[in-house]
């Protein structure tokens, strides 16, 4: 199980990215558009380098969402591996069974 702490500090960026995500994308717009003036494109890749960098959806890690381990984990479930094993065998999940050939 991981630390509370962790499971905090994920939350915590989760929110940092959602609340920027309108304002990173409009400044990503920017510094793509050809049609500015190339001072315009830099000022806006300022602005973007001046947020949070926990703002950047690239620092989120997916995580477990009853343990919060941070490796092997199902995106379609949100599980962890031993976890998503455990449901699967007492039957928690519709469809998933345990594979055997």
């Amino acid at each position: 199980m991981a630390k509370l702490a962790l499971k905090n500090r994920a939350k915590k960026r989760e929110a940092l990215v959602k609340k920027f995500a309108a304002k990173r994308g409009a400044l990503k717009s920017r510094i793509g558009d050809q049609t500015l003036s190339m001072e315009e494109r830099l000022e806006a890749q300022h602005r973007l380098q001046a947020l949070p960098r926990n703002a950047s959806p690239t620092r989120l890690r997916n995580r477990c969402s009853i343990t919060g381990r941070p490796r092997g984990t199902f995106r379609m479930f949100g599980l962890g591996r031993n976890k998503l094993r455990e449901a699967a065998l007492r039957g928690d999940i519709p469809g998933l069974i345990k594979a055997s050939w």
